[in-house]
């Protein structure tokens, strides 16, 4: 059954009019996108559509960047470390970059602005002791300390945009001119985006949304010698470093940034890194910068009646939605790509917007729709996965992106959208606006705060790695659990204490990292504010290396709250023997089998008073606690699936003392949930998994009935003032 037209933009092409109407009709489009490599023909702009057009601010226009080379983006970047044999090194800095994307700045004085640090000791090398050699790109050391290690921090100029770059590689773009992104800090830039913007709203009156992709600075991405990503930080700040920014920066801030600040010893301050005080100020300088020139754009988008949408990706740094300036830009709407829960809910949640809109997967590009592969089985996927948190906070539209073309040849894949596009719009339909039903809420605590917001744990947006999806599961739980989600941060917690209305804090990472907090644990106002707090009836659950740093006796800074600490080799002498799980417990109670994902080694219980969950292998995965009237829950890691979602679950509500409250609006199934809105008496009972269901449902009384789901069904429910169910509406 159609559920209407709307709120689904459909990417199109030149010469595909008639495929896109057809495709208009059958998914119920209201808007026509263009894709970065793709071009609308005037007959689709005349569809009875909205039109939006992708504008690249600081790329794409080359007519201009290349009279101005000067003005061309830049990043700071460090060599490979290179080992002295003798008292002169030679390092060729550029070894292992991609030359057709970067080019040494040699109008800037290299030594005013770049950096040779021995790695050995950490010092800056005296600029007496090295000089450039432009002709070879080469840095020759004197007076070096035999078999220490040096590194080169130098600046270069971006001569190719690495989105274009990636889309050109991808699609075989073969003699499509490199873009060439330039810096909107410079004067003549500056100039040139405003003056271009006016004249092309001018030129294109169909256009009724224009789609900024998205402004000035491109995340850090940069590739190797073999034109394959070397680096890639979808949080980074490198590409919006300038000798410009450098200056500006040090009037505003009234110091001056080292490279170091920046390169950060390779590291480049990924958002795992604890951040330092210089980057946080680099950031927040960043942020409020590109905030004034991006309403400039957007007002004169406003201007000319048109709407301004951002694209949370590609150029967004600097535009943190979740940040302090993100609001005084004046967006129309976002529209982000959608890895699954945790990046819809990343999108939703986005303040001062007036609506948000989903890209959803996988891409209409030949690297999915190809002869032999099966793109339903991802959409599926990505559907199941996001529909979770969509039932939390939607978002306002979905739609897809690339070459339509390519995905008119799978005509299953055409189907199975158009049974998605008309399941967003009931859910849309029903739940816009309405606050779902909450039984707790949850605070994940880390480095960053609000400010990353659903973006905890990682790299390169939603892509998997090894080192982080035992801790992204958490998100991805969460996000379409029936829990309140907050995010704070240490200093938060150090100057305002935990909030009030707080039932859990979850604080999960590896040791060192920005979300287990490394050295902030050594901090007595936090460690005695939280250890107060848990003391007094809050709940605490630790995933993977919690509070972790070696302080005056402990690795876990809680451990004692905990229950647990991990052996490093410093108390092998002290014997430990408690070692017996207990027979069964409510965190427990649904759980046949245990995934931790990636798990944690040589995990001790401390005392009897512990209880273990799960002990194998000589180690402790899964136990839990009582601290003064409060509770605790330690978890080895938490990879997303059914069973293990059903498992946080059941210990939020166990460290929060609110077991009972568990049953409410309960499925019995692992694979079905409940989603509930008590304003309007509706629930969503869904099936989250790609076979028939059967499950037990219990309503807000604890009352239970039978419920038999197909394959990813999602069946309405309306119940009384009572909580209890009525007749199928």
């Amino acid at each position: 059954m159609r559920n209407g037209r709307g709120r689904v933009t459909l990417p199109s092409q030149k010469d595909f009019l008639n495929e896109t109407k057809e495709l208009m009709e059958r998914w119920g489009a209201d808007a026509i996108r263009d894709s970065d490599g793709t071009k609308l023909d005037d007959d689709i702009k005349q569809l009875d559509a909205k039109i939006y057009t992708t504008y690249f601010v600081a790329r794409g226009h080359n007519d201009f960047a290349e009279k101005h080379m000067e003005e061309c983006q830049q990043l700071y970047l460090m060599s490979q470390f290179n080992t002295a044999h003798n008292e002169e090194l030679k390092i060729d800095f550029m070894k292992g970059y991609f030359e057709e994307q970067l080019k040494p700045d040699y109008v800037h004085d290299p030594k005013v602005y770049w950096e040779v640090i021995d790695r050995t000791t950490g010092k800056v090398v005296d600029i007496d002791n090295w000089s450039v050699n432009k002709q070879d790109n080469s840095v020759t050391i004197t007076n070096a300390i035999p078999w220490h290690e040096y590194t080169v921090s130098f600046l270069v100029y971006a001569i190719w945009d690495p989105t274009q770059m990636y889309n050109h590689i991808t699609n075989d773009w073969g003699d499509t001119p490199h873009d060439i992104p330039f810096d909107v800090r410079q004067p003549n830039s500056n100039k040139y985006m405003k003056d271009y913007l006016s004249q092309w709203l001018k030129e294109n009156p169909d256009t009724d949304v224009v789609r900024f992709t998205t402004f000035f600075y491109h995340f850090t991405l940069v590739f190797n010698n073999l034109g394959k990503e070397k680096f890639v930080d979808w949080f980074g700040y490198g590409a919006s470093v300038s000798v410009a920014a450098l200056d500006a920066f040090e009037k505003e801030k009234g110091y001056r940034l080292r490279p170091e600040d920046i390169v950060d010893q390779g590291y480049y301050n990924t958002s795992f890194r604890i951040p330092t005080k210089a980057f946080l100020d680099y950031m927040d300088f960043v942020q409020k910068f590109v905030a004034e020139e991006a309403r400039k754009l957007v007002d004169i988008v406003h201007e000319s009646g048109k709407e301004a949408m951002m694209f949370l990706g590609d150029n967004w740094i600097g535009t943190e939605p979740y940040g302090e300036y993100f609001k005084n830009i004046g967006l129309d709407a976002v529209v982000g790509s959608v890895g699954g829960g945790a990046t819809l809910r990343m999108i939703a949640d986005i303040p001062h917007v007036r609506y948000t809109e989903g890209r959803f997967l996988p891409y209409f590009f030949p690297d999915t729709f190809y002869e032999g592969n099966n793109p339903v089985i991802e959409a599926n996927e990505n559907w199941l996965t996001a529909r979770r948190a969509i039932l939390r906070n939607p978002v306002d539209r979905i739609g897809y992106g690339g070459y339509l073309s390519l995905a008119y040849k799978f005509p299953d894949f055409v189907s199975y959208i158009e049974s998605v596009t008309d399941e967003f719009r009931e859910i849309y339909d029903t739940i816009h606006g309405v606050e779902p039903y909450s039984g707790l809420k949850v605070a994940i605590l880390n480095s960053w705060g609000k400010l990353r917001t659903w973006q905890t744990h990682m790299v390169a947006h939603a892509l998997w790695y090894k080192q982080i999806y035992s801790y992204l599961g958490i998100l991805e739980s969460l996000s379409g659990a029936d829990v309140d989600v907050v995010f704070i941060s240490f200093d938060d917690v150090i100057n305002n204490g935990v909030p009030d209305d707080v039932d859990v804090i979850i604080n999960a990472g590896d040791a060192g990292t920005a979300f287990s907090g490394g050295h902030y644990w050594t901090n007595e106002k936090l460690v005695t504010t939280i250890r107060s707090w848990i003391y007094n009836g809050g709940g605490f659950i630790g995933v993977g290396e919690p509070t972790a740093y070696q302080h005056e006796g402990h690795y876990f800074q809680l451990a004692t709250a905990l229950g647990v600490d991990k052996e490093l080799g410093f108390s092998l002498s002290t014997d430990k023997y408690f070692v017996t799980p207990v027979n069964e417990h409510f965190i427990t109670k649904d759980s046949q089998s245990f995934d931790f994902g990636e798990g944690m080694k040589n995990i001790y219980a401390l005392s009897e008073k512990t209880e273990i969950l799960e002990y194998s292998d000589g180690e402790v995965h899964l136990a839990s606690g009582s601290f003064g009237q409060g509770r605790t829950v330690y978890i080895a890691g938490l990879p997303y699936s059914e069973e293990n979602t059903r498992l946080l679950m059941r210990s939020l509500y166990y460290a929060a003392q609110k077991e009972e409250a568990f049953y409410r609006w309960h499925s019995s199934n692992i694979y079905c949930e409940v989603h509930v809105y008590p304003a309007i008496g509706k629930a969503a009972i869904v099936n989250n998994s790609m076979e028939e269901q059967t499950t037990m449902i219990y309503n807000g009384q604890g009352k239970a009935k039978e419920v038999k789901l197909a394959p990813s069904e999602i069946r309405w429910e309306v119940f009384s003032d009572e909580g209890e169910f009525a007749d199928r509406d």
